[in-house]
């Protein structure tokens, strides 16, 4: 999808996030290809309409990937685009509530080689990162990493003019929880739970790749 940006509009099947993720799919990819296995198990975190994960299943063919969100009305889309895709890879996708514990799935059920979510925490609330970062600590195979990607501010600071203005935007919709993250609130989340920030990548449009491995 190209041309003008659509209005802010965070649900999953929204043409803002078709947009997005449209647009920086490409180098997402890029970097994933860096640290993904080549074959092993990914877990994708608040999938959404399942765009990111169908666009990099063909590139990983010996890779198992497992999409999950809380919201059980994009399972259909993800199914779809699973099936436009040809993706013999992508598993059928599971219920996680990033706010639930009891939604979450046990180590004994499968290990992840990576745990990545993409494009959420601007339009949640930061505690989510307690559990992304118990689930990293829970799942993760032992060299495993949890992958994070979007905007954020460091330490207190805005990257860029634009990554203001944006945040500004999202604030001035007044839902809790929506603004840029700060990545030291991330990275002390993550310590809590034996996860160590190791690399923060830069990507285009001024959005970062937050790499976590075990301590």
């Amino acid at each position: 999808m190209s041309g003008p940006r659509p209005d802010i509009d965070p649900h999953p099947l929204s043409s803002y996030v078709a947009w997005a993720g449209n647009r920086n799919k490409d180098p997402i990819l890029k970097t994933f290809e860096e640290f993904f296995p080549t074959q092993g198990d990914v877990l994708e975190l608040a999938t959404g309409a399942g765009l990111h994960i169908n666009y990099f299943a063909p590139h990983f063919p010996n890779v198992r990937f497992q999409p999950s969100d809380y919201d059980r009305d994009v399972f259909a889309s993800i199914k779809r685009c699973r099936a436009g895709a040809g993706n013999k890879n992508v598993a059928d996708p599971i219920f996680i509530d990033l706010t639930v514990p009891a939604t979450w799935p046990g180590a004994d059920e499968r290990l992840y080689d990576v745990i990545f979510v993409i494009n959420i925490f601007q339009v949640a609330p930061v505690s989510i990162a307690d559990g992304v970062a118990t689930l990293g600590a829970k799942l993760l195979k032992p060299s495993g990493l949890v992958a994070i990607y979007g905007p954020f501010k460091l330490d207190g600071k805005y990257t860029t003019p634009s990554n203001l203005a944006f945040d500004r935007e999202i604030r001035a919709a007044g839902v809790p929880g929506w603004s840029l993250k700060e990545v030291r609130d991330l990275q002390r989340a993550s310590e809590k739970y034996g996860l160590t920030l190791d690399q923060t990548l830069d990507l285009p449009a001024n959005n970062f790749v937050l790499l976590f491995s075990r301590s």
